[in-house]
């Protein structure tokens, strides 16, 4: 066989074959459902204090003072509040962390996830 059309032949089954995968894998990425998100909730307690509540929103939740307040005083007045939304791994490991927190500095601090 000539070597230029062995060339162009090589070219074409590559191009079709780089074809062939692309088509696989946005076909893989359509099926892809986007994953399901958890809840992360806070609860109210006769013994944690309000502070302590604000401290847990600003270092776990990267929330600022005032978003911290309105936070905390929904799950004081309401007896819960939704602290963020996350990927299941996510919103486990923040709840993990809170009541880990929580036990360390002795308070019974409640963390939960909870279904979207």
């Amino acid at each position: 066989m000539h070597p230029e059309i062995l060339q162009q032949w090589r070219h074409v089954k590559k191009m079709a074959t780089k074809q062939q995968n692309t088509s696989l894998l946005e076909r893989e990425l359509s099926k892809s459902k986007p994953p399901m998100l958890y809840k992360v909730v806070l609860f109210n307690d006769d013994y944690t204090t309000m502070e302590f509540v604000i401290e847990v929103l600003q270092t776990f939740f990267a929330m600022n003072r005032e978003r911290a307040t309105q936070v905390m005083l929904k799950v004081h007045r309401e007896g819960s509040a939704v602290c963020g939304i996350y990927p299941r791994d996510i919103a486990e490991t923040k709840v993990e962390q809170v009541t880990a927190f929580a036990k360390h500095r002795e308070h019974p601090l409640r963390c939960e996830l909870e279904e979207t």
